[in-house]
């Protein structure tokens, strides 16, 4: 999700769903520990409960790191071994992590005894050849071993070679059983599903067998669905917005941010699925896409895309 749940998607996010954990995208040690931090961790208190995912694989920097992110007031340090993009490959972290399982344990004890909140795992089933069963199972053993209990497993290997990362995210197939195996192999550690979930209806029948599951580009393209999750998985009792309440709320958070120096389109790029497979649909995104960069628009931009799916939506009755 890099370049995609930066804090604007997260606190739109937030709007869907109150209990749901969120994660940031992936944040590199060297840039915490060398760069802009404000940067990179600001984020707004209504986005807990919130996960800090760090790309790294020097123990005493991903401790460092972790603790920076402690300091912020993130609820979870994550370490990445599922990216498998080239960027990640040349600093010898990502996917490739999963090939040196006795490294990553390093890195989970040295965050482990530097911070107090949870640390855990978010890997692939496999990477290159070394995918079958036996190879995750001793991949999650070796940090279970040294105190992590939860896991994060897409359920595809990654190809480190060959396939660019979308490829990696679509060619490989999903292989649920492996994750499934995994939890009964270890009934102790929270193992939580990721990979293809598309719907709450998916969602309730994978959690027969897992913990958890992960919701990732489906949330981005199509967000609303995530406005049942709470009721249906969290038994909340919290008001399910309509999508016109959920955007007045947005665009509230948008004029803040305007007032702060931030890009109308580094905001509203992050909502043009909302109104997806509905009437007006295309009408919303294009009114976003086209509008949000024109010199001197603001906030009421929000107003127009509904205006927008509303004129559509009659003219279609």
């Amino acid at each position: 999700m890099m370049a995609w749940s930066d804090r604007h998607a997260r606190y739109f996010w937030r709007l869907l769903t109150h209990n749901s954990l969120l994660y940031t995208e992936m944040v590199t040690t060297g840039a915490l520990l060398h760069g802009d931090i404000r940067r990179h961790l600001q984020f707004d208190s209504s986005e807990h409960p919130i996960a800090l995912q760090l790309g790294g694989s020097d123990p005493a920097d991903l401790a460092r790191a972790a603790a920076i992110g402690e300091e912020w007031g993130y609820d979870e340090i994550n370490l990445n071994c599922g990216c498998p993009s080239e960027r990640v490959q040349t600093g010898s972290f990502g996917a490739c992590l999963m090939k040196e399982p006795e490294l990553v344990a390093r890195g989970v004890s040295a965050m482990n005894k530097t911070v107090s909140i949870p640390v855990t795992v978010k890997c692939r089933i496999g990477v290159d050849d070394s995918d079958d069963q036996s190879f995750l199972d001793e991949f999650v053993k070796r940090s279970a071993d040294i105190g992590c209990d939860t896991f994060i497993i897409h359920a595809r290997k990654a190809w480190l070679k060959g396939l660019s990362p979308k490829e990696n995210r679509e060619i490989p197939p999903l292989m649920y059983e492996r994750v499934f195996q995994l939890k009964q192999q270890y009934p102790n550690l929270k193992i939580i599903l990721n990979g293809g979930v598309v719907s709450l209806p998916q969602s309730t029948q994978l959690l027969q067998h897992v913990d958890g599951v992960m919701v990732g580009r489906e949330a981005y393209h199509n967000p609303f669905v995530l406005a049942d999750v709470d009721k249906y998985l969290f038994d909340s009792e919290q008001k399910v917005l309509t999508r016109e309440q959920i955007l007045s709320q947005f665009k509230n958070y948008i004029a803040e941010r305007l007032s702060e120096g931030e890009a109308l389109h580094s905001m509203t790029r992050h909502i043009l699925g909302l109104y997806r497979g509905q009437a007006g649909g295309r009408a919303f995104r294009r009114m976003l896409s086209e509008g949000a960069r024109i010199e001197g628009a603001d906030e009421n931009i929000i107003d127009q895309a509904i205006a927008a799916v509303h004129e559509t939506a009659a003219l279609a009755a």
